[in-house]
């Protein structure tokens, strides 16, 4: 039979990713610096985890848990800067770079092998994000490209150790990743303008919904799923993201973004309802047939 803790895992990364899609919309609506915003974000999802989780939480001080919270504030402030020194388009092709990175880090650090269903799906991606982002991307936008990269890197080591905590509680990684990443961006809070009503409210979704609510999301499935299904299922997040500027402040993205759109959603769903057909639960004594 199919394992429904690992089924229920995978609709989780992808609300999780709904979630993350969010953050385009909402940024457009914050007149602050983008490492402002990285600082801002992480306070208000650092406060609402540390709300919710309250009862839970067991903050060990570990080398792997402070590990998970440095990778996890790297991932978020340079991808933020690398908005700033390269394209959109360039930053988030190049953070998801991560499925490589996490398919040899997994290997080594999990002992989870990459398939060649795993390796087929990485490449169908990098096609269909390289053809729906094409009209955004520039190469000589050296540092930025640089900084990108590194976002991925970070990308990768954050899920990798998120899953290594897969018996633990990684949800304190998270918080303390976030508090990481409001010291980084507070002199740049510091000297910014006051928000509109609207940046605020705009401010308060990005740290509750696009990471507070999809981060509680992505740690419980993180459990069981394996690291190369936590980075590539969720990997729609980046076709969702102009999906909803262009719903609601009417950006239409072009024919051949759709292409490239429609590549990206079909290979993860196709790996996603693979990764399901695949688990299945071993039968225990007491349903196996009498011998």
């Amino acid at each position: 039979m199919k394992d429904p803790a690992h089924s229920k895992s995978v609709g989780l990364l992808l609300l999780a990713a709904l979630c993350w899609s969010l953050g385009g919309v909402l940024l457009k609506s914050v007149a602050w610096p983008p490492l402002a915003v990285a600082g801002g974000r992480g306070l208000v999802a650092a406060v609402f985890l540390l709300l919710v989780c309250r009862r839970s939480l067991r903050f060990t001080w570990s080398p792997l848990q402070l590990g998970t919270a440095v990778a996890y504030a790297g991932c978020t402030v340079l991808f933020a800067t690398a908005n700033k020194l390269t394209t959109a388009a360039n930053a988030i092709l190049l953070q998801y770079t991560a499925p490589v990175w996490v398919a040899l880090f997994g290997a080594w650090l999990l002992g989870e092998k990459a398939t060649r269903a795993d390796w087929l799906t990485i490449a169908a991606v990098f096609a269909g994000m390289g053809i729906f982002l094409y009209d955004g991307l520039r190469l000589h936008d050296l540092a930025g490209i640089l900084v990108a990269i590194a976002s991925g890197v970070c990308f990768a080591a954050m899920i990798v150790l998120l899953r290594k905590q897969k018996d633990g509680s990684p949800i304190e990684s998270v918080i303390l990743g976030n508090l990481i990443g409001f010291l980084i961006g507070l002199p740049a809070i510091w000297t910014a303008p006051p928000l509109a009503a609207s940046g605020r409210l705009a401010l308060l979704l990005l740290g509750v919904v696009q990471l507070g609510i999809a981060y509680l999301l992505y740690v419980r499935a993180i459990r069981h799923v394996s690291a190369l299904e936590a980075v590539l299922i969720p990997v729609i997040e980046p076709i969702l993201n102009p999906v909803w500027v262009m719903l609601v402040i009417g950006e239409k993205p072009s024919p051949l973004a759709l292409v490239g759109g429609v590549i990206v959603v079909g290979a993860v769903t196709w790996r996603a309802l693979a990764s399901i057909r695949a688990r299945v639960v071993p039968p225990t004594i007491a349903s196996a047939p009498p011998g």
